[in-house]
C-alpha cells in the first residue's frame, strides 16, 4: 500500500521531541531556530495508507487563520519561533477528496539559497512562507512531494481574509507570503489550484509593472488577475498575467515566490522561470520576485 504523510506535529523542547518519537513521528532533522535563537524547534510527520494530507499552509495573522479555521483546518497548536521576535508561525493540514487534492508523501526543508534550487525537481514544490519569518539568521522553507506530478491550472490573489474560506473551499491553496511586505499598504497573498492533467495546465506567467507591459500582456492575450498585488502602498500598480494556451511553452508545475535576494542566481543556474520584476516596485517594502517551473 502506498504510504502518505497522514500527520505532522512540532516540537518545542526536548521533553516534547522524545514523546513525539514514542509516538512513531519522524523527525526532519533541521532546526527551525537556528543560530542559537531560542528553542530547539523540529518539525516530525507519521506516514501509513490512512487518508492523505493534502494541503498544508501557515498562519503568522489573526486573520490569516479565520479561512482556515472555518474550512476545518487542523492547526498544529506550536509557534515556529517560539523563544525568538519571528512572527508568529503556526502550522495548519488538511486532507482533502477533491479533483484538485493529491497525497503528499514526503516533507523537506532549505535552509540556504543553493540548497532551495536543488530541491526543484519533479513532484516537489516549495511553501513560500519563510519559517524563520521576521527572527533574523537563515532563510528556511518547507518543500512538499505529492504522489503524482501536478500542474498548476489556476491563480488567483485576495487583498483581505473574507473570501478566504470560499477559496480554500474551493481547493485553492493560499501562497502564505504577503506580495506587500514591508510596504505599508493591504496584505495581498496570491493563490494557486492544482491539476494531474497537464492538459489544463498554465503555460506563462508574467507581471507588469508599468503602463507599456501592461498594454502589452493585454494584446497578447494574457489573463489579468484582477488585483493590484502593491494596493494601498505609494508604489506603482503590479498586476500577475496568465495564460494557457502558450504552445511553445511547458506546462507549469510549481509557483513560489523570493525574498532571498541571494536565491535569484542559483534559481536561474537550476532552470527556474525568475519573473524578475519586483512585486513592491515603486515602495520601500521587501524586493519579492515570483518564479515557476
Amino acid at each position: 500500500m502506498p504510504q502518505y504523510i497522514t500527520d505532522i506535529d512540532v516540537s518545542v523542547n526536548e521533553a516534547e521531541q522524545h514523546q513525539l518519537r514514542k509516538h512513531g513521528f519522524t523527525q526532519v532533522h533541521v532546526n527551525l531556530n537556528p543560530e542559537g535563537k531560542g528553542n530547539m524547534i523540529y518539525l516530525w510527520y507519521k506516514t501509513s495508507d490512512c487518508p492523505a494530507i493534502t494541503r498544508i499552509q501557515f498562519s503568522f495573522t489573526d486573520k490569516m487563520k479565520e479561512g482556515l479555521v472555518t474550512e476545518g483546518y487542523h492547526k498544529v497548536d506550536k509557534n515556529l519561533n517560539t523563544g525568538n521576535s519571528g512572527s508568529p508561525i503556526y502550522l495548519w493540514f488538511y486532507k482533502g477528496s477533491s479533483q484538485y487534492d493529491v497525497p503528499i508523501v514526503e516533507l523537506d526543508l532549505s535552509t540556504d539559497a543553493e540548497a532551495d534550487a536543488t530541491k526543484v525537481q519533479p513532484l516537489w514544490e516549495r511553501l513560500p512562507c519563510d519559517l524563520n519569518r521576521r527572527a533574523g539568521g537563515n532563510w528556511i522553507y518547507l518543500w512538499v512531494k505529492r504522489e503524482t506530478q501536478t500542474y498548476i491550472c489556476d491563480i488567483n490573489a485576495t487583498l483581505n481574509s473574507s473570501s478566504d474560506a470560499n477559496l480554500f473551499r474551493q481547493g485553492y491553496i493560499r501562497m502564505d507570503e504577503d506580495t506587500n511586505r514591508d510596504a505599508g499598504g493591504a496584505y495581498v497573498f496570491l493563490w494557486y489550484r492544482q491539476t494531474t492533467d497537464s492538459q489544463k495546465a498554465i503555460k506563462d506567467l508574467q507581471v507588469s509593472t508599468d503602463q507599456e507591459s501592461k498594454e502589452s500582456y493585454d494584446n497578447q492575450n494574457y489573463e489579468k488577475v484582477e488585483i493590484n498585488l502593491n494596493e494601498a502602498t505609494l508604489g506603482t500598480p503590479v498586476y500577475l498575467y496568465y495564460k494557457k494556451n502558450e504552445c511553445s511553452k511547458d506546462p507549469i508545475k510549481m509557483i513560489t515566490l523570493i525574498l532571498d535576494p541571494t536565491a535569484v542566481l542559483p534559481y536561474i543556474n537550476a532552470g527556474v522561470e525568475v519573473v524578475e520584476k519586483n512585486l513592491n516596485e515603486g515602495n520601500s517594502g521587501f524586493r519579492e520576485y515570483l518564479c515557476f517551473n
